[in-house]
């Protein structure tokens, strides 16, 4: 019976769906340590302009990233909606800052298409998917390649 349970799970991608720029995109669920709405972050010099600073979260200090700077999407005013979902990716936290975060759903492996050639203003490199749910069409984003672990950890480190 635990056979067909994990295959039944294997057949879909539990994701939590976010919005930028009135586009809706999806992650992983198992990256996602939690939803914030937005608080004060503290600037540090000399990282990429898409990292925003550092907040303190529970006693753990988590570089943050707007995502519509990291995509080149036009400034954008943070609004009531604003949130900041917290990753945890190769013992890497952070925080990134979104439109909206709204929906966890399970989107059926079938229902996932390679990245077309565009999309948008999201470098393709930075896309996993596209899922086609009814009338949405949701951005599966390849978060390591998103967040460049490597470098963006490697900049906090030498800036802490």
């Amino acid at each position: 019976m635990t056979d067909s349970i994990t295959e039944t799970q294997n057949e879909y991608l539990q994701s939590i769906v976010f919005q930028l720029n009135n586009e809706e995109y999806a992650l992983p669920v198992s990256y996602v340590g939690g939803i914030e709405t937005m608080m004060p972050i503290t600037r540090v010099p000399g990282v990429p302009r898409y990292v925003k600073g550092v907040f303190n979260l529970r006693g753990v200090v988590t570089p943050i990233i707007d995502l519509r700077e990291r995509f080149d999407i036009s400034n954008y005013e943070n609004t009531k909606s604003t949130r900041i979902i917290i990753l945890q990716i190769n013992d890497v936290e952070v925080g990134l800052i979104v439109d909206a975060a709204y929906d966890v759903v399970d989107i059926p492996k079938s229902k996932v298409e390679p990245s077309p050639d565009v999309i948008g203003s999201v470098q393709v490199d930075y896309i996993h998917g596209v899922a086609k749910l009814e009338d949405r069409l949701l951005i599966l984003l390849d978060m390591e390649r998103v967040l460049n672990i490597v470098e963006t950890k490697e900049q906090y480190q030498t800036e802490s």
